[in-house]
């Protein structure tokens, strides 16, 4: 077992969005991203993954292709790897998003594509 605290791995910078990476195996990952208001991520896709979100903090726009959807804090979205995804923090506060990224086995990828 492997413990650790959100608040070591939060950090906001006015210059630009951070990302802080908790756990790392194979090729799945847990991390942390935070956003100052009006700091965005850009719209990119997760081929071969399926993406976990937790709004940790604040609140923001996400865009899943072209639809548009407004979450805040203790939302949590499932995004497909295949799909175009953005995050904006259109929000007054800080906002921290928690990310699971796992990779699909390659026989369900298969499937899917």
């Amino acid at each position: 077992m492997e413990k650790k605290t959100l608040a070591d791995y939060t950090e906001y910078r006015s210059e630009s969005f951070t990302k802080k990476i908790l756990f790392k195996q194979g090729e799945n990952v847990v991390f942390m991203l935070h956003f100052m208001p009006g700091q965005s991520l850009p719209a990119h896709k997760h081929p071969g993954a399926d993406v976990y979100i937790l709004v940790v903090e604040g609140s923001g726009a996400m865009t899943m292709d072209d639809k548009v959807v407004q979450v805040a804090k203790t939302d949590v979205i499932r995004v497909d790897g295949g799909e175009l995804f953005a995050y904006s923090n259109t929000g007054s506060e800080p906002s921290s998003l928690y990310v699971v990224l796992t990779k699909i086995p390659d026989e369900r990828y298969a499937k899917d594509v």
